[in-house]
């Protein structure tokens, strides 16, 4: 019989002092981690306790990974939900990895974790291991300031709950480019020697398959909210209704399905990577 696992995170703030005095405060990613978690327990998965806002490390989530992959085997399956700020660093692995040069990150409470990163933890998974990815933020801050310019009052409103354009740069799930400059500058050489670490894993050096369900497009912002994140709460709308209709169908219908209910500004993506596994996309969502 498979075995499902289910590792959450969700960060409300980061650690000012790695951050140059930024302190990211969100407000409801906290709430995310623990919903996600409460699915993931109805759908018979391993929970692990929701790792939170000062407990979310670099080191800690490393540690739960890499714990993870050794417990997993053929036919088991990972779900990894985050939810927090994106950031970006300058892509040294060469123009070919990434064609905006950028490598997206999420923002951890010390320090950011680079997608490579991810990327070689999700390489120690075995082979026949099924890792479904759910990541509610942003990673581009290019965009932010113009959201309030491209939507009307009423559009701002109902996605970021005010049209003010200050709160709405509050409510964007990324690292404001000033930050993102100065912390990239700083610690430059650090994210180089990871970048470095990292680079010789490659998609087709994943023994796993991986799905990810991402809150937008990398062009994209991702909203918070009081309770969930635009695109988690859209999801959980999704699943109960799912749940309570009994209505089947794999991860393209269900990615079709929250899209329908998002902003045309933040458009949720379904990506694939590793082993593609044809079986795994056509079934039900959180199928153990």
């Amino acid at each position: 019989m498979a075995t499902g696992l289910s590792i959450h995170i969700g960060l409300n703030a980061v650690d000012p002092e790695r951050y140059n005095g930024w302190d990211g405060t969100l407000l409801a990613c906290e709430s995310d981690a623990r919903d996600m978690a409460q699915l993931a327990g109805k759908a018979n998965f391993t929970v692990t306790e929701p790792i939170l806002t000062r407990e979310a490390t670099v080191e800690k989530v490393t540690s739960v990974l890499r714990d993870a992959a050794g417990r997993l085997k053929k036919g088991d399956i990972l779900l990894l939900s985050y939810s927090g700020h994106g950031g970006q660093v300058d892509d040294l692995n060469g123009p070919d990895d990434e064609p905006d040069r950028l490598d997206e990150t999420w923002v951890l409470w010390d320090r950011q974790f680079v997608d490579d990163e991810l990327f070689a933890l999700l390489g120690t998974f075995a082979a026949g291991v099924r890792v479904l990815v759910v990541s509610d933020s942003c990673h581009s801050e290019s965009v932010v300031r113009a959201v309030p310019e491209l939507l009307s009052p009423r559009a701002l409103r109902e996605q970021f709950g005010t049209d003010d354009p200050e709160k709405v740069g509050e409510r964007i799930r990324v690292m404001p480019l000033s930050t993102q400059v100065e912390v990239n500058s700083r610690d430059a050489a650090l994210y180089e020697g990871i970048q470095k670490e990292t680079q010789a894993k490659d998609a087709g050096q994943i023994p796993a398959s991986v799905l990810l369900l991402s809150a937008c497009q990398d062009d994209q912002t991702a909203a918070d909210g009081r309770r969930n994140g635009l695109f988690t709460g859209k999801l959980l709308q999704t699943w109960d209704e799912w749940q309570q209709n009994g209505i089947h169908g794999g991860y393209r219908a269900f990615h079709r399905q929250i899209v329908k209910r998002m902003p045309m500004n933040q458009n949720p993506d379904l990506f694939r990577t590793g082993q593609l596994d044809g079986g795994f996309l056509k079934q039900r969502p959180f199928t153990v």
